[in-house]
C-alpha cells in the first residue's frame, strides 16, 4: 500500500513544475537473487505547446557534466538506432497525424526503491511489460536508466502515435491498469498481495511532489499538519470561521464549492484538504453556508502560514534567509539585464525601420513611378523583414542566456548548489531531510561516530537528499554522511581508494557490510593496496591476515607498519580523478588547496 514511507521512495522530479494528476502504482518485483521495489509514475504535461518528443529524449540522454548519471539506453520499434535519429523519427511518426490535439508523448517514470540494484535485462523486462499493459507496447519509445538519484530510475519516453496506423492511442485512468499488471506481476513471482490504489489524487499529490521537488512546504500540507483535526471537528460555522482565522485562513465560496485562502493569497481547494470538507458534506453537517461576521476578528492570527522549508532536523532559519536574499538578487539583476536586451531591441528596431523609410524615400524622389520602383521598394520591405528577424532571434537568443545566467532555483536545488561548493551547513540541511532507515547494501563504516576530518568536495554530484557521489574509474561510491555505498562497477582500484575515505572518516578499524562477494573484494583490495586498516568482523581479519602472510612469503618482505595507519597512492586510480580529488588517505591527510567539507 502506497503510505507515507512509500512516498518517500519516489524517484527524481526534474520535471515536477510540469505535473498534472500524477499517477503512481507501487509494483512489487522479485527474483530469488534481488528483491525490486519500484514506483511507476505517468509524468504529463500541463500545456501541449510544451510537449516536445525531441526534447524530452535530449534530457533523457543528457549526463549533465557527470559520470554517474546516464546508464544504458535503449531504443524501442524504431528503425534508427541512435536516440537523436530516434528522435527526428518520431517526430516525423507524430507529423503525420494532423487531428490530434492532445499530447502525443507518453512520460513513464520507473523509479526503484533507494539502494537496489537492478540489471539491464530486469529493467528491459518491466519497461516491456508497463508499455504493454498500457497499450503502447507496439508505439515507438526511447528509455534511459538514471543514476544520479538516491533511486535508480528509469525513464521512458513514449510515442502514442502509432507507427503504422498513425493514430494516437491515450491510456486514459491509467493508473488501474498499472495496478492490474502489479497485481499480474505478484501473482507470477508468488509475492503478497499489495494494494496498488493511491492514497491521494489531484491537489494533495501534486502538493506532495512539490514539496518533495522544492523543499518548501506548500499551503496544502502545512494545513494538513497544523489545523485540520480542528478544522473537521469544528461544530459550527462561526467555529469553523474562527478556527480558520487563529491560523490566518479564509473560507470563500468559489463556484459550486469552497476554497481556502492564506493571507498571502495562496488557495488551495477545500475538499482537497479533506473530503469531509466538500460543500455538500460541510452543509450536510452544518446547514447552509453562512459567511463570518464583519467586525467579529478582532485579534491577529496566532499562526500563520509562510512559505519555510519543510520540518527537518536542523534550524534553516539564518540558511532560509541567505537563500531569499539571493533570490532576490537574481531576480533583480535578470530584470535588470532583460531590460536592457529589450531597449537594445527597440533601438536596433527603430534604426532598420528609419533606414528603410529613408530608403524608400529617396526611390520615390530619384525614380518615377512603374513597375521599377515597386520592384526596389519591394526589395527594401524585404531586407527590413530579414533584419527584424535577424533582431528578433537575436533577441531571443540573449533572454536564453540571461534565463540561464539569472536562473532561479528551488530551496533544495540551491543547497545542492551551495554544497558542491563546499557550504557544510547546506549540506547538513540536504541530510536532515531525508529521515528513512539506512537501507542494507555493500557499505564500510566504522564501529564508532564518524570522526570530523576532511573529505575532498570534488565529487560528481550531490543528491537531494545530500549522499555525495564519488566516481573511481567505473566504481561508483555514494557517501550519506554515515556510511559510505558501493553501489556499483566495483574495481580493486575503485574499492581501495574507497576504503581509504572510509580509513580517513572513521579510522584504522573499519566494517564491512554486503554480499559475500564483496566482501571478499574488499579483503583483496586492502591487501592489494598494503593499506593499514583492520576489519572489525573476525572471519575477515583473519582472511586479511592469511593474504599478507601468502603475500609476504611470495615478496619476501613484510608490510610496514602494520598497527599504525598506513596508506598509498593506488597506481590503478587514472590521474584524472587525482585531479579531481579522489585520492589516498595519505593525501587527504597531508591536505591541499582543494575545496573540503568535513562530513
Amino acid at each position: 500500500m502506497l503510505d507515507e514511507e512509500s512516498d518517500r521512495e519516489v524517484g527524481p522530479l526534474e520535471m515536477a513544475a510540469c505535473l498534472s494528476v500524477p499517477c503512481f502504482v507501487h509494483v512489487v518485483c522479485y527474483s530469488r537473487s534481488n528483491l525490486c521495489i519500484m514506483i511507476a509514475k505517468h509524468v504529463p504535461m500541463k500545456s501541449v505547446e510544451k510537449s516536445n518528443f525531441a526534447s524530452l529524449v535530449a534530457y533523457l540522454c543528457d549526463t549533465q557534466n557527470k559520470q554517474e548519471r546516464l546508464g544504458w539506453v535503449a531504443v524501442t520499434h524504431c528503425q534508427s538506432a541512435t536516440p537523436d535519429a530516434a528522435a527526428r523519427e518520431v517526430l516525423a511518426t507524430q507529423a503525420r497525424n494532423t487531428r490530434a490535439k492532445s499530447d502525443k508523448t507518453y512520460h513513464l517514470i520507473v523509479s526503484f526503491r533507494p539502494g537496489e540494484q537492478v540489471e539491464e535485462a530486469a529493467c528491459r523486462a518491466i519497461e516491456e511489460r508497463l508499455c504493454e499493459g498500457l497499450g503502447l507496447g507496439a508505439h515507438q519509445r526511447v528509455s534511459a536508466l538514471h543514476y544520479d538519484t538516491d533511486s535508480v530510475h528509469l525513464h521512458v519516453a513514449i510515442n502514442k502515435i502509432h507507427p503504422t496506423k498513425h493514430t494516437i492511442h491515450n491510456p486514459y485512468y491509467d493508473h488501474p491498469k498499472l495496478g492490474r499488471l502489479c497485481t499480474a506481476l505478484e501473482r507470477e513471482y508468488d509475492l503478497a498481495p499489495d494494494n496498488h490504489c493511491p492514497h491521494q489524487r489531484g491537489a494533495a499529490c501534486r502538493a506532495t511532489d512539490m514539496e518533495r521537488h522544492s523543499g518548501l512546504e506548500s499551503l496544502l500540507g502545512w494545513i494538513k499538519r497544523t489545523c485540520q483535526a480542528q478544522i473537521l471537528e469544528a461544530p459550527s460555522w462561526s467555529d469553523l470561521h474562527r478556527v480558520l482565522q487563529r491560523h490566518g485562513l479564509a473560507l470563500h465560496p468559489r463556484g459550486t464549492g469552497f476554497i481556502v485562502m492564506a493571507t498571502n493569497g495562496t488557495a488551495v481547494k477545500a475538499s482537497s484538504i479533506d473530503p469531509a470538507f466538500s460543500r455538500p458534506r460541510l452543509e450536510s453537517r452544518l446547514g447552509i453556508y453562512a459567511a463570518p461576521e464583519r467586525n467579529w476578528i478582532t485579534e491577529p492570527p496566532a499562526n500563520a502560514y509562510a512559505k519555510q522549508p519543510l520540518p527537518s532536523g536542523i534550524d534553516t532559519t539564518a540558511l532560509y534567509a541567505r537563500y531569499c536574499e539571493v533570490q532576490q538578487h537574481v531576480r533583480a539583476h535578470r530584470g535588470a539585464a532583460r531590460a536592457a536586451a529589450q531597449a537594445v531591441k527597440e533601438r536596433q528596431v527603430a534604426t532598420v525601420i528609419q533606414r528603410a523609410r529613408l530608403k524608400r524615400a529617396t526611390i520615390k524622389l530619384l525614380t518615377g513611378p512603374g513597375i521599377g520602383r515597386r520592384l526596389l521598394i519591394k526589395r527594401v520591405n524585404k531586407t527590413l523583414h530579414e533584419q527584424l528577424g535577424r533582431i528578433s532571434k537575436q533577441y531571443d537568443a540573449q533572454r536564453d542566456a540571461i534565463a540561464h545566467q539569472y536562473q532561479s532555483r528551488t530551496w533544495a536545488d540551491w543547497l545542492r548548489a551551495q554544497a558542491l561548493e563546499g557550504d557544510r551547513v547546506a549540506l547538513a540541511a540536504l541530510r536532515a531531510r531525508c529521515s528513512g532507515p539506512r537501507l542494507p547494501g555493500n557499505t564500510m563504516t566504522g564501529p564508532g561516530r564518524p570522526a570530523a576530518t576532511p573529505v575532498p568536495i570534488a565529487c560528481d554530484s550531490i543528491t537531494k537528499n545530500g549522499t555525495v557521489i564519488y566516481r573511481f574509474g567505473s566504481t561508483a561510491v555514494r557517501d550519506d554522511g554515515i556510511q559510505f555505498t558501493v553501489s556499483r562497477g566495483a574495481t580493486e582500484a575503485g574499492l581501495q581508494a574507497a576504503l581509504c575515505m572510509a580509513a580517513e572518516r572513521y579510522g584504522p578499524v573499519l566494517r564491512v557490510a554486503g554480499t559475500t562477494e564483496f566482501k571478499a573484494q574488499v579483503v583483496q583490495a586492502a591487501v592489494g593496496a598494503k593499506l593499514g586498516i583492520r576489519f572489525d568482523d573476525a572471519l575477515l581479519e583473519h582472511r586479511r591476515q592469511t593474504l599478507l602472510e601468502q603475500t609476504f612469503k611470495q615478496t619476501g618482505h613484510r608490510h610496514r607498519s602494520e598497527n599504525g595507519y598506513q596508506a598509498r597512492f593506488v597506481t590503478g586510480v587514472p590521474a584524472r580523478n587525482r585531479a579531481a580529488g579522489i585520492e589516498m588517505a595519505s593525501e587527504l591527510r597531508r591536505g591541499s588547496g582543494r575545496r573540503r567539507i568535513k562530513l
